[in-house]
Order: C-alpha cells, then structure tokens, then sequence
C-alpha cells in the first residue's frame, strides 16, 4: 500500500489529502479502508519520502530523497501547487533558537503560501 500511495503522491504536482489519496485509491480497491491510507502515509511521513503540509492537512511527496536540511514548502494558493526546497541553513537557525530557548523539537515545518510564478507571483513580487 505504501508504494501506491507513493506512487500517487509523486504523480500529483500538487498535496493530496488522506482522504482524497483514498477516494483516488478506490478507484481500484473500493473496499480499501481509511486506516490502511493513513498507516501508510504515516509509515512514509516517518521515513522522509512524504512531507504532511500543516496548513492544508495534506501530503506532498518528497522530491529531494533523503536530505538533512530542513525543506520549505512553497504553496501556490492559485493552482494548488507544491515546490519544495531544501535549506541547511534553515534547519541550522531554527536549531539555534532551540537551543538558546532550551526547546527539543520533534520535527521542522517550514512552510510558504503564495502565488507561485505560473500565476503571476513573479510579476507581483519583484
């Protein structure tokens, strides 16, 4: 199951959430349950082949393998979709905020919302 929703996933230029990933998915196993998609999603989420978008409660495929640097996840509210980048300096700041406030994060989401440059980002943000 993993691999299908993988395999979904990385096919969408956009997030898909669990349950939109399970309609997609019954389309040839209609008696899949939502347990199944979610035990799945969480197994990829924990080894860095999905990214879950907070903002929109939805799962994007990870584009850049294994990275140790924190990705920013730019989300055009135009056309729905997700580019991803990863950003060691990122993770290393917001590291360093951690430590001077003694905080232990479980995990970094960095996210952008915007217009991405195919819906005129690029011509209203110079």
């Amino acid at each position: 199951m993993q691999g299908d929703v993988l395999g979904l996933l990385r096919r969408e230029s956009g997030a898909l959430s669990a349950y939109a990933l399970l309609a997609k998915l019954r389309e040839s196993n209609p008696r899949l349950a939502p347990q199944t998609v979610y035990r799945a999603l969480q197994a990829l989420t924990e080894r860095r082949l999905v990214h879950r978008l907070e903002s929109l409660n939805a799962y994007f495929a990870c584009r850049h393998g294994h990275h140790s640097g924190a990705s920013i996840l730019s989300v055009c509210d135009g056309c729905g979709a997700v580019e991803e980048c990863v950003a060691p300096d990122v993770l290393a700041a917001l590291s360093n905020v951690a430590d001077r406030t003694g905080f232990a994060p479980m995990r970094h989401v960095v996210e952008m919302r915007g217009v991405c440059a195919d819906c005129g980002g690029a011509a209203k943000h110079p």
